[in-house]
């Protein structure tokens, strides 16, 4: 089901891939052929073909991409500059079957799946579904983690289950963040933005040699936007504006086989709470819904929008011989977040939700790599210790006023340490010149303690938000703890005929682990063993869930054919997602009145899946040198087809519901098309870029509702002169031309879970049309 606009917008994508790819190669394969080519010619033809081989490190060493026996995207900084792409999200419009989104009701806060398999809820307890990680140091937690884009050297995604170089929480895939090593030599970048909105950005970097050996580097960013909408009943207060201040600083040491970076960043939000759009009039207050999707009425103001966040991380890197190095990567981050979250987005409290996150890590790898004739790999040891902690009130005013019980409160308190540990291996051996194997595997030690303390207060907001709540009743004091343990392998078969070909099947397993449902509620818990009693063990067993597990078989192909014009990758996938973890909310009546005066959680191993599909990249150098020298003519493509679907679903009252759920998040079919054109003129190259990219219909959660998003096309140009010299830029850009409206996020609590009496259904919307100007020089 693809939604009105969809099929005829998927099969001109669909037909445009097929002609690019068709007539690239006829078109490469006659400049070849057809121009002569002296010996300078012809050493420029191999350096350009050289410089254009894409190199990654998705299996934690070095190698050409064609080589890599998973589906993995790489996007170069050069290419992110020259698109404008200014936010981690926006990859998401490239990549085929990946979704992200800034989380709802928050600026900074991600959400991310891939091919159907992610996480939704950032509350403390919850894992995520994709590892993100900034110079092979993992984010555990998504707050904080929407990470502006600059000083990048690529971006890779991995796609399917990541668990024997990744461990846990990659069960979707990875994400990686790759920051640019510092130059030899003394420079400095000043970066610009101006445009719709008030936009007004200012990068600046800079570095330089201290000695032969030590090079220093920092950046400073001011990153600034008004709001899309407005505020309309506070006073001054916008909607999904943008103030952020960050800095990253770097020190590299270099000698001989010894190679040592410190780095360590800072970030710093002060952007205005971003608030839902009603979708409802307001059936307790009559509240009109508003004209403009992007303002909001929110009146929750007791904490202010904040989000304060630092790290660091100390790589280190010592080749022992010529095939043997021995890493070390050690990590360290901290983050907090206030946010207000009014999930009624109106003045008055029906629902509203005041909210910090607090989050903290330490983590260290040991890595030996070893890379012979025939035999290469990875032996590794990992290490995390980390902390979440989440409290928030629920402030359900208006149902307490009709209830007798003014100021109406549920707090909830969730404290989870996670320690880890981990083993892993992964290794590659070539049988013959054209036939490798590699497998590999890692066991993983995973501890989850979960403290979750829920308190009813009445008379207000608790003293955490500095109110004047009273507390009546404890709900929920739970703590516990318990270990994990999985192991997960990985195999693959090669076959490159060429080294330009190669021919892949993989199989690979990952996880994501268990916990406490941190909004669970001990007073609602069954007798679950049927001893005849509630006791501990009845209560631990209702606020736990288990790991979540999914094992992938991947068939796969990759080229680089003439001379690296013309890359092709192409796979397919058959996914078995078991014990599928659901996180969800329920309507509670603590007094039996017939009136929900909260909402507990209820996280259930409900389901179990099939995720299938199929993915399809290319890349083609139609021509270069045609109207100047260095003009050229790339188009790119990509297209991901998902069919998932759960094959068992248990509901939280024990109904089996497949037939009535969907995956979340996952949109059936999503296409891209780009192309970038560049002509020789005024001493330097002018790029003309273009771009569509297609999502088909996609559910906000698993019961399909009114928040659901049909299929829509976002439209992006640029146009960017850069001079000969590369010491200047200018580029005009131009995201979502056609100006579409389309939801990415939002709260539902008309279907299924009903709270509050206004009729709470509020969405969250992606960036409207946003026209702006970027200059970059360099010294």
């Amino acid at each position: 089901m693809m939604g009105r606009i969809s099929n005829r917008a998927v099969g001109a994508l669909l037909a445009g891939a097929a002609s690019f790819a068709w007539l690239a190669a006829p078109a490469s394969a006659q400049i070849v052929a057809n121009e002569p080519i002296d010996d300078a010619g012809e050493a420029a033809e191999d350096t350009a073909a050289e410089d254009s081989v894409i190199v990654v490190t998705a299996r934690r060493r070095e190698e050409r991409l064609v080589d890599v026996p998973i589906a993995v995207t790489a996007i170069s900084g050069e290419a992110l500059e020259r698109s404008g792409t200014l936010e981690l999200t926006e990859i998401a419009e490239v990549v085929p079957n990946l979704t992200l989104e800034v989380s709802r009701g928050t600026n900074t806060t991600l959400t991310a799946f891939i091919r159907g398999v992610g996480q939704q809820d950032p509350v403390a307890g919850f894992e995520a579904g994709v590892g993100l990680y900034v110079d092979d140091v993992y984010l555990n937690r998504p707050q904080a983690a929407v990470l502006d884009v600059y000083d990048v050297e690529r971006i890779e995604v991995l796609r399917g289950p990541q668990g024997t170089l990744y461990g846990r929480n990659t069960i979707g895939g990875a994400i990686k963040y790759v920051t640019a090593r510092l130059p030899y030599e003394t420079e400095v970048k000043v970066r610009g933005t101006y445009g719709s909105y008030d936009q007004a950005d200012l990068i600046v970097s800079a570095s330089t040699p201290i000695s032969d050996n030590l090079r220093i580097g920092a950046s400073g960013a001011r990153l600034s936007r008004g709001g899309f909408g407005d505020n309309l009943v506070q006073e001054g207060v916008e909607n999904y504006n943008k103030d952020v201040w960050a800095a990253r600083g770097t020190l590299e040491f270099e000698s001989g086989p010894f190679f040592a970076r410190l780095s360590g960043d800072y970030v710093k939000d002060n952007s205005d709470p971003r608030q839902g759009s009603r979708l409802l009039v307001g059936q307790f207050s009559g509240a009109p819904l508003l004209d403009d999707p992007y303002d909001t009425r929110a009146g929750l103001n007791v904490i202010e929008q904040e989000v304060e966040a630092y790290g660091g991380a100390f790589n280190l890197s010592y080749e022992v011989s010529d095939t043997l190095t021995l890493k070390s990567i050690t990590g360290y981050r901290e983050d907090r977040s206030t946010t207000p979250i009014d999930f009624d987005s109106l003045p008055a409290a029906d629902l509203d939700v005041p909210a910090i996150y607090e989050n903290d890590q330490l983590s260290q790898e040991f890595q030996l790599l070893y890379e012979g004739d025939r035999l290469s790999g990875v032996l590794g040891a990992y290490y995390l210790d980390a902390n979440a902690f989440t409290a928030f009130d629920v402030a359900l005013f208006t149902t307490g006023a009709l209830l007798g019980l003014p100021g109406l409160n549920a707090q909830t308190f969730g404290d989870v340490n996670t320690e880890t540990w981990s083993v892993f291996g992964d290794f590659t051996y070539d049988l013959t010149d054209q036939l490798s194997i590699s497998v590999g595997g890692r066991y993983t030690n995973d501890k989850r303690s979960s403290r979750v303390l829920r308190t009813t207060f009445v008379g207000g907001f608790s003293d955490i938000f500095d109110g004047e709540g009273v507390p009546i009743a404890v709900t929920s004091d739970f703590d516990g703890s318990e270990t994990f343990k999985e192991f997960t392998p990985r195999a693959s078969i090669s076959f490159q005929p060429t080294p330009d070909h190669n021919l892949y099947f993989t199989y690979s397993k990952g996880f994501k682990g268990g916990g406490f449902d941190p909004r669970g509620q001990t007073t609602a818990a069954p007798d679950l063993d049927g001893d005849g009693d509630i006791d501990d063990a009845d209560r631990f067993e209702f606020l736990r869930f288990a790991p979540e597990t999914v094992d992938s078989f991947e068939l796969g192909y990759k080229a680089s054919l003439l001379d690296n014009r013309l890359t092709l990758a192409l796979a397919g996938f058959l996914g078995k997602y078991d014990d599928v973890q659901i996180p969800g909310s329920i309507g509670f009546d603590s007094d039996n009145d017939g009136v929900n005066d909260s909402f507990i959680g209820v996280t259930t191993n409900a389901a179990d899946a099939d995720v299938n599909g199929i993915e399809f990249e290319g890349n083609a150098l139609v021509g270069r040198d045609f109207a100047g020298a260095g003009s050229r003519f790339n188009v790119n493509w990509s297209l991901g087809v998902l069919d998932a679907q759960f094959n068992s679903f248990i509901d939280v009252f024990g109904e089996e519901v497949a037939d009535q759920r969907v995956f979340q998040n996952t949109p059936d079919v999503t296409a891209h098309m780009g192309f970038d054109l560049g002509i020789a003129m005024a001493g330097g190259i002018v790029d003309f870029l273009g771009s569509a990219s297609l999502r088909s219909d996609a559910s906000q959660f698993e019961i399909p509702g009114p928040l659901d998003q049909d299929g829509y096309v976002l439209v992006d140009a640029s146009i960017v002169y850069t001079a000969d010299s590369e010491r200047f830029s200018i580029g005009l850009h131009g995201k979502n031309l056609f100006d579409k409206r389309y939801i990415v996020s939002g709260y539902d609590f008309v279907t299924g879970t009903v709270l509050g009496l206004e009729g709470n259904l509020t969405g969250f919307y992606g960036d409207p049309r946003r026209i702006f100007v970027t200059a970059e020089v360099n010294f």
